[in-house]
């Protein structure tokens, strides 16, 4: 679909890669515990007690199978069962393409896996929280849209820290996720099935069911916070512009995430050149009616895609995030924001990483070289933090800049944003992570969860010992915040500073969150611009004008023809030579 989506995913799976979290169990734990016993609406549900202590409940399912007649269509409610459910076990993924991701687990890049019957839930809960009313966090997982599943999370150490309940939701991705059809929209049973963005009814049903049934767990279904990060923070944008998602929760919380959307032409081919639109998959099938292109077998329509953007094996290009005019509005997706009339306005917390692109960056051969067949170095260490600064920061611009700007302009200020810095990683031999990764797109994930997993075996060089205690003091710092927010969409965290809103101040101020050796959480005063941006970039004496082109022209990929290139292009390319101080 785009770059900006697909190097997503590329970062989110990098990490997956050498990942432990996929599949986690927990050990002797993993046993059903009469104490979680609970009821809900189709039945009765035990589920174990985690090592550190959560009650915790997995794959307990929100919405109907989505095979068969009902791929393509609105989630339909979820059967009852008969019997008490033990849901210990975590469910299946949702059916996907694999990428390089998935090979610690044997799994070969380029295959179908997971299933249809895939729309559940995995909650996390303090003990004893029979009587309570807790605020909800309800967590979207990343993935590019095209991959991931709710098992890579494990939320016990939030619900227990910050006494909180946590429900990681599972839903639709890709083709079966994002599909618009003219022959689908003629089959519709109900008015949702009209929709080409399945996903997003996926995630309104699970938060349905959450509104019904979270009571039973001590959650409080009038304080729900959505959170995400990268896709998942895309995700947290949809259900803000959703009008079938109004009233189903209270406060938002974006990471990392984009405000990006394509029409429904494009979506089907009619319109733009994206890979992969539904009338070249369906005449690639052979498929012309709604019944033919629901019999199709999930391997056949994933291999009617084209994989030439099969980039190294990580990530499927497909159209997601579709303006349907049902699940979503038919205008621009970021155009809902200018008015607290077209969207849900409530309280949001947005923020990024300072060096998001480093993930994306370290895995590109033109960027890095490889010593010893694994260690990873930068070629030329100061066009590698140039092109990743750059890059990190028209990635907030976008996201947070604009269009928490845009939201003040139309009345909305009860918004919050943040920075993440911390980039204390450590060394391997020659392998400097502090330099390779820095603050990269989703570290602040493991803060947030309060547990120090993110890239496996590498994680003892990344999270080294001797940072142990200023990493763990700044972990609880944020989870308060997140949690605070949600109890009442007011972040706050003793003996920390007062978080002001976006628009407080005359450019924008926004809280920063690093370890007190890199100077603490702190208030810093400025939005950032595309003047500054291509002023500094003029000036920025790390790189030659070689460079400085390919850092427009990277510009250019991720704006994908939007005007705002030819202000970057024209103020950095068409200007003088650089003079002034270097960047």
């Amino acid at each position: 679909m785009n770059r900006e989506a697909n190097a997503e995913v590329w970062g989110v799976v990098m990490a997956a890669r050498f990942s432990r979290l996929i599949g986690r169990s927990s050990g002797n734990s993993d046993l059903a515990a009469p104490a979680t016993e609970r009821t809900v609406h189709q039945g009765d549900v035990i589920g174990l007690v985690t090592d550190g202590g959560a009650h915790s409940w997995r794959a307990v399912p929100y919405a109907a199978s989505t095979a068969g007649p009902n791929r393509w269509r609105a989630p339909r409610p979820a059967p009852g069962w008969p019997d008490r459910r033990v849901a210990i076990e975590f469910g299946p993924r949702c059916a996907q393409l694999t990428n390089q991701g998935d090979q610690d687990e044997g799994i070969e890049p380029g295959l179908v896996v997971g299933s249809e019957d895939c729309l559940t839930l995995d909650i996390y809960a303090p003990p004893d929280t029979r009587h309570r009313s807790l605020p909800v966090m309800v967590w979207i997982h990343g993935g590019g849209n095209v991959w991931g599943r709710s098992c890579q999370y494990d939320a016990s150490n939030l619900a227990l820290s910050q006494d909180v309940v946590v429900v990681i939701a599972q839903y639709r991705v890709g083709l079966l996720g994002w599909f618009a059809h003219p022959a689908l929209r003629e089959s519709a049973r109900e008015p949702d099935d009209a929709a080409a963005c399945f996903a997003t009814l996926d995630l309104i049903a699970a938060l349905g069911w959450v509104a019904d049934n979270i009571a039973s767990f001590g959650g409080d279904p009038d304080c729900v916070t959505i959170f995400g990060e990268s896709s998942g923070g895309h995700n947290v944008v949809t259900l803000l512009a959703s009008p079938l998602a109004a009233g189903l929760f209270h406060r938002a919380i974006i990471q990392s995430g984009v405000f990006d959307s394509v029409t429904l032409a494009e979506a089907e081919g009619r319109d733009g050149n994206l890979l992969n639109p539904s009338a070249a998959i369906a005449e690639r099938l052979g498929a012309s009616t709604a019944d033919e292109l629901r019999a199709v077998p999930v391997e056949q329509l994933y291999a009617a895609c084209d994989t030439e953007n099969l980039s190294g094996g990580w990530f499927l290009d497909v159209p997601r995030v579709i303006r349907d005019g049902v699940a979503l509005p038919s205008t621009p997706l970021l155009d809902a924001f200018a008015s607290t009339d077209t969207f849900n306005a409530v309280p949001i917390i947005m923020g990024t990483t300072r060096d998001e692109m480093k993930l994306f960056y370290a895995g590109q051969d033109e960027m890095t070289r490889k010593r010893f067949g694994s260690l990873v170095i930068a070629r030329d260490q100061d066009f590698y933090d140039a092109k990743a600064r750059y890059l990190s920061r028209l990635w907030r611009i976008q996201s947070i800049d604009a269009s928490a700007a845009l939201m003040a302009a139309g009345g909305h200020h009860d918004v919050f944003a943040y920075r993440f810095d911390w980039d204390d990683g450590g060394r391997l031999l020659g392998m400097d992570f502090k330099q390779l990764f820095g603050a990269a797109h989703g570290f602040d994930i493991p803060f947030v969860f309060g547990r120090f997993e993110h890239l496996g075996d590498a994680d003892r060089f990344l999270f080294q010992r001797r940072t142990r205690k200023d990493r763990e003091r700044l972990s609880r710092t944020m989870g308060r915040y997140w949690a605070s927010f949600a109890r009442d969409g007011k972040p706050s965290c003793p003996g920390q500073p007062t978080w002001p809103r976006y628009g407080a101040r005359d450019e924008g101020s926004y809280l920063l969150f690093d370890t007190d050796n890199d100077g603490g959480v702190r208030v810093v005063d400025g939005a950032d611009s595309v003047e500054r941006y291509v002023h500094d970039l003029r000036r920025d004496r790390r790189v030659d004008e070689h460079q400085r082109r390919l850092i427009v022209e990277e510009t250019d990929r991720w704006m994908f023809g939007r005007p705002i290139y030819d202000d970057i292009k024209s103020g950095v390319l068409d200007e003088p030579g650089p003079t002034g101080p270097t960047g």
